[in-house]
């Protein structure tokens, strides 16, 4: 486990213009240090790239997730860099935002969000805008999960889960492809509507959403599985980027399955928006 030669170039988008908010998610298969890549991360908040308006960290700790979060610089955050040495964790998501939507600095705006939902607690980050998700007339948000701040991705984020409640079972022990054929046309829909690279956790699984930014690393040893994930490369290492549209859902380190979705139009499968049972 370890971190090639840090980069440092200036990150635009494939399809012009900068890149804004990065994402970072790391998955093993035992609890790793996660502060190799965290040091590279941090300066990406302000230093490195101009994502000064917030930060955050989320990682799994004897079970239950941890987070914090601050509305300013992580480059400058000194509470983030004593976190680059101390997390040993197998499951961590971070976040560094540059203010978009609204334009507003403050604890409720700053990603990773967290929300319980169907019992568990799930972790959300997103690189994007899908904006236009909120004038959807089936834009019915999950119970209990109104959103705190003023965020297209908080709002992109309660209506996952509000989708996940009622068109999947979380718990089932069979038909695990079928439940993520019916996540993959739930985020397809959200894709349809704006940016949505995100990665998103109940804790035992890490799925990450490449809509048209995204990368992996396989970070793996003798000992240990893992992935490494990042809106830009965070060293000069073999990163691979996600195809456009792919969903890739890992645990203890490994794929698991991954789907390719379809993007720049809203699809037919209507029952997605619909109040009955799959």
């Amino acid at each position: 486990m370890g971190a090639g030669s840090v980069v440092d170039n200036a990150i635009r988008h494939p399809q012009g213009g900068r890149v804004v908010c990065e994402l970072l998610g790391i998955n093993a298969s035992r609890a790793v240090d996660a502060g190799p890549w965290l040091r590279r991360f941090q300066p990406r908040g302000g230093a490195l790239a101009n994502n000064p308006d917030g930060w955050g960290l989320a990682y799994t700790e004897g079970g239950e997730f941890k987070i914090t979060k601050s509305p300013t610089p992580g480059a400058e955050s000194s509470v983030l860099s004593a976190l680059c040495s101390t997390v040993h964790s197998s499951l961590v998501i971070g976040h560094v935002r540059h203010a978009n939507h609204p334009y507003v600095n403050s604890i409720e705006n700053t990603h990773p969000f967290i929300r319980s939902c169907c019992g568990k607690e799930w972790i959300f980050a997103h690189n994007g805008l899908v904006s236009d998700i909120k004038t959807l007339p089936e834009a019915r948000l999950h119970e209990g999960c109104n959103p705190l701040g003023q965020t297209d991705s908080e709002y992109a984020f309660c209506y996952l889960l509000e989708r996940i409640a009622f068109h999947i079972d979380v718990n089932a022990r069979s038909d695990g492809e079928v439940q993520v054929d019916r996540f993959a046309s739930i985020v397809e829909l959200v894709a349809a509507h704006g940016r949505f690279n995100f990665l998103i956790s109940d804790g035992a699984y890490l799925i990450a959403y490449g809509h048209d930014h995204l990368h992996f690393l396989d970070d793996s040893d003798t000992a240990t599985k893992a992935v490494v994930i990042a809106t830009v490369p965070l060293s000069t290492d073999k990163w691979v980027p996600f195809e456009p549209g792919e969903l890739r859902i890992y645990q203890g380190g490994r794929l698991i399955t991954s789907r390719h979705t379809r993007l720049g139009a809203v699809h037919e499968r209507t029952e997605i928006y619909k109040e009955t049972t799959l």
